[in-house]
């Protein structure tokens, strides 16, 4: 009976389809001995491959978010040294200056570093919006062109500067103190009918210190943004946004404004005597010049 049997078996193998006696082929992704496997198995490799592919992704995902947006960085560095060169030795760079000799370092910077923030934002805006209303091609070439004005501008003001015997006195320097006696006028009337024994209208008493603090940080702030509206560093801005990444611009202009009034607060009447106008011009415009050759040689992107 039971040489009978396995005859049986033989005969039925013998019987089946050619085909489902061969080996199944593996499938995409398996590895090579996945047809031996049992329906559990290849069901549990095929949820780790699953798995492995939205890790996978996620990590790509993941970098993507860390370098930032496409062109961040290379756009955040081109800002940097664009606003380097421009503010330093500017008005806006002796406004502070000034203020931090007579009241707190922090109470000024603060002030003019948010209204720089603020003007760099919305130039950076208005920047990323003009290729919405204009061809891709033309705000390229029109930033390219302001690039060239500037670059061009700054290299003639070098020339003459080199030319010109040396001055003890700096332009920008007196501008920003008429600023401020400007601004700071109807304080020293009040303090001069004080002295005089007049007592002003609005207040007979000293105002709080903290009341205090906040006149110099609105001060701070609206004269910073009143001197770098319509300035070359304001222009340049919108200029670079909208040829670059606009995110980028914002916080690479943020940082270099930042580092610039962070100099002027510390020693900006110290750096005014050391630091060369004719140098800084010099290197502004030869930058300039570079950001309009890099923007006709890569186009429109």
């Amino acid at each position: 009976e039971q040489q009978q049997h396995e005859q049986q078996q033989q005969q039925q193998q013998q019987q089946q389809p050619y085909e489902r006696r061969l080996p199944l082929p593996p499938q995409a992704g398996q590895p090579a001995g996945a047809q031996h496997l049992s329906a559990a198995e290849r069901v549990a490799q095929a949820q780790a491959l699953a798995q492995a592919q939205e890790l996978a992704q996620a990590e790509a995902v993941a970098a993507a978010a860390a370098s930032g947006p496409p062109g961040f960085w290379p756009a955040c560095m081109n800002s940097i040294l664009m606003i380097v060169v421009t503010e330093l030795g500017d008005k806006t760079f002796f406004i502070a200056a000034l203020m931090a000799m007579k009241h707190s370092r922090a109470i000024v910077y603060t002030g003019a570093v948010g209204a720089l923030a603020v003007m760099t934002i919305l130039s950076a805006a208005i920047g990323s919006a003009l290729p919405a209303f204009l061809p891709r091609a033309y705000t390229h070439y029109g930033a390219a062109l302001l690039f060239v004005f500037f670059g061009l501008k700054m290299l003639q003001e070098a020339h003459e500067l080199y030319n010109s015997p040396p001055s003890e006195t700096n332009d920008e320097l007196e501008e920003a103190e008429e600023e401020i006696n400007k601004f700071g006028g109807k304080k020293k009337e009040d303090d001069h009918s004080l002295e005089s024994g007049q007592r002003s209208p609005r207040r007979s008493q000293a105002p709080a210190p903290y009341e205090q603090e906040l006149k110099i940080l609105f001060q701070a702030f609206v004269m910073t943004f009143l001197a770098e509206w319509g300035d070359r560093s304001q222009i340049a801005t919108i200029a670079l946004a909208t040829a670059k990444n606009a995110f980028g611009v914002t916080a690479g202009g943020i940082v270099g404004h930042a580092l610039c009034t962070g100099l002027a607060v510390i020693g900006g009447r110290l750096l005014a005597t050391r630091i060369s106008e004719r140098q800084v011009a010099l290197a502004g415009g030869v930058l300039f010049c570079l950001f309009a050759i890099h923007s006709f040689v890569v186009g429109p992107e």
